[in-house]
């Protein structure tokens, strides 16, 4: 194990880190005493803590090697020293966490069998092909939904550019239809406008016939008198 913590050798901070790390060491070591006496799931979720704490343990490491690169190179020596001890400390750890998770029969219990040809190791081959033929099915539906949904899409946005383009040409029809009233207003009014200078003319005509007429009489009339 690693040496006692001399506060003399290296900075508070360090000496900090030292005293966390053990704290989480002693931790760790109860928990892999612990997975060594559970099986199955108990000892899936053992693990899965033992492998957080170790993470940890590895964090505060790390930590350390960054702070002892300030410490005084003349007490650098003994604090490398117990960096080393704490690293050979948490390796070993680790391999006997690694030896635990590497128990196949424990984490699976009494289903677990290293004998291929034994009924119960086939029972879990057909458990797991079960499982992966499901999930096949899961996946499958899954993929099928995705399509119907992206098919619906693309039907979706063709309806809407559909309904645009229909909305386009109502639109531009309608234009024409307000065009084609005013050329029909403008061509009411020309026409009314002809039909006016028409009577107009008429009237101006009749009243020159009129006039020649009188003359006329008044001439004819001069010439018998």
């Amino acid at each position: 194990m690693s040496n006692p913590l001399d506060t003399d050798a290296g900075s508070e901070l360090f000496s900090s880190y030292e005293a966390e790390l053990k704290l989480v060491q002693a931790d760790l070591n109860q928990k892999l005493d612990q997975i060594s006496e559970l099986s199955g799931e108990p000892r899936k979720s053992a693990i899965r803590l033992a492998e957080r704490t170790l993470d940890e343990a590895n964090e505060l490491l790390g930590q350390m090697r960054i702070e002892k690169q300030n410490i005084p190179s003349a007490t650098r020596s003994k604090i490398n020293q117990r960096f080393r001890n704490f690293e050979s400390d948490i390796d070993g750890q680790k391999r006997k966490l690694k030896t635990l998770s590497d128990d196949r029969k424990a984490l699976f219990g009494n289903r677990y069998s290293d004998n291929p040809d034994s009924d119960q190791q086939l029972e879990q081959r057909q458990q797991l092909l079960s499982g992966t033929e499901r999930l096949d099915r899961s996946s499958q539906r899954l993929r099928d939904s995705q399509r119907i949904a992206n098919e619906t899409e693309g039907i979706g946005r063709d309806t809407l550019a559909d309904l645009q383009l229909q909305r386009e040409t109502i639109q531009h029809t309608r234009m024409n239809m307000l065009e084609s009233e005013g050329y029909v207003d403008r061509s009411v009014k020309t026409l009314r406008g002809m039909a006016r200078r028409m009577a107009t003319n008429r009237i101006i005509t009749v009243a020159i016939i009129t006039i020649l007429v009188l003359l006329i009489i008044a001439v004819i009339y001069s010439k018998f008198h």
